[in-house]
């Protein structure tokens, strides 16, 4: 009955309202992640040739798609639990504006949709990358995330493989520091993302997400600690080998400044009681904008030096 219920009022919602109930279960400010894809033609000083920032365009593309549909998925899978969550229970499938049904269904529609757009790219790898994102995904929502310490490894391979998606769309090799940093930085994001929902829902926490009920902020800021340690070491070992390689005697050395102080501001962040959302992180706060902004300036100096 109260499936039936979902679809009837889905149904009977204006289509103005119900397209913008799926726009927002898309999560479009999530979509800031998979800017990823350009780290790697990035750094390798390729991003701006026309074919690559074509190819690049549509590793972004492909990426929104599936992860969207990732976000319809969990939403179906999860409407119970959201409807407990003091803000998640505002998802249009948690109050009802989406039916769990349609929710499925453009899920698989999107995921799907996904493969496709990567398909053409570099013989089918960057589909490949892409196919294995959403396996992954998928994974996550059936099993993984119920699993401790499997499910934020599950996430930060999910950021990983959208560094890798970049490089593969772009024929650009992949280091060994590329990897490093973007899987240690990954998890010390989730780490940071699962203390603050630990934080902020107490006691209720494992109602909402069945794995907060096996961790504790010891733990997590354990891992956190861990994974700036590597990811910080990491960059910067990279950052002197590339300054080596191409004779560059300021910038990259200089992009460390930047990079170090947008970890400290984001462990910052979490421990004030922030970063349970961190695409909202990277909106709002200021200091993390202007910090990202001068990373961003001084590594791209050191690509064209």
């Amino acid at each position: 009955m109260a499936v039936a219920s979902e679809r009837s009022a889905a149904v009977e919602m204006p289509r103005s309202s119900l397209l913008l109930a799926l726009l927002r279960t898309a999560r479009p400010k999530q979509w800031v992640k998979n800017l990823l894809v350009v780290a790697a033609p990035g750094a390798a000083g390729v991003l701006l040739e026309p074919g690559a920032i074509w190819r690049t365009a549509v590793a972004f593309v492909a990426l929104c798609l599936a992860a969207s549909g990732t976000y319809f998925l969990n939403d179906a899978l999860d409407v119970e639990a959201d409807r407990a969550h003091p803000t998640k229970r505002n998802r249009p499938v948690a109050s009802g504006l989406v039916s769990v049904g349609l929710a499925k269904t453009m899920a698989v529609v999107l995921l799907v949709a996904g493969i496709g757009v990567a398909a053409p790219v570099n013989g089918g790898q960057l589909a490949a990358v892409v196919g294995g994102y959403a396996a992954l995904t998928v994974s996550y929502s059936l099993w993984l995330k119920h699993e401790p310490v499997l499910d934020l490894g599950a996430v930060a391979a999910g950021f990983v493989l959208r560094a890798v998606a970049g490089g593969i769309a772009t024929n650009v090799a992949i280091s060994n520091w590329f990897l490093i940093v973007a899987g240690a930085a990954s998890l010390f994001i989730v780490a940071g993302k699962r203390y603050a929902e630990l934080v902020e829902l107490g006691d209720d926490s494992g109602s909402h997400r069945a794995t907060l009920d096996e961790y504790t902020t010891g733990f997590l800021g354990f891992v956190r600690s861990v994974s700036a340690s590597v990811t910080i070491t990491a960059y910067c070992l990279w950052a002197f080998e590339e300054a080596a390689r191409v004779g560059d005697v300021v910038w990259f050395r200089a992009s460390i400044i930047p990079f170090v102080l947008v970890m400290l501001r984001y462990a910052y962040i979490v421990e004030s009681g922030g970063g349970g959302a961190p695409e909202d992180v990277v909106f709002e706060d200021r200091v993390v904008q202007i910090l990202g902004v001068l990373w961003l300036v001084t590594f791209a100096l050191g690509v064209i030096s």
